[in-house]
């Protein structure tokens, strides 16, 4: 079935036929949307962030040696 039997009119020959229906803005504009960039300055600073990533780094090193020591000269001496 074509649409044109089912609602009973003449179908539409091309889209131009169509009536002009365009979506917009209402009268007057939207209202304005309220927004602020609120970057909480809380947590730690980059400096205290740098020093506890290179203590970690040097305690893994550390344990990076004593691993290598255990593992060249046995226990033992450790």
């Amino acid at each position: 079935m074509t649409e044109a039997m089912i609602r009973k009119k003449a179908g539409m020959a091309s889209v131009k036929d169509m009536p002009l229906l365009q979506d917009g803005p209402p009268p007057g504009g939207f209202a304005p949307v309220r927004f602020a960039r609120r970057i909480p300055n809380t947590g730690p600073s980059a400096l205290a962030i740098f020093l506890t990533a290179f203590g970690a780094f040097s305690w893994g090193m550390y344990q990076v040696g004593v691993g290598n020591k255990k593992r060249r000269y046995g226990t033992f001496f450790l």
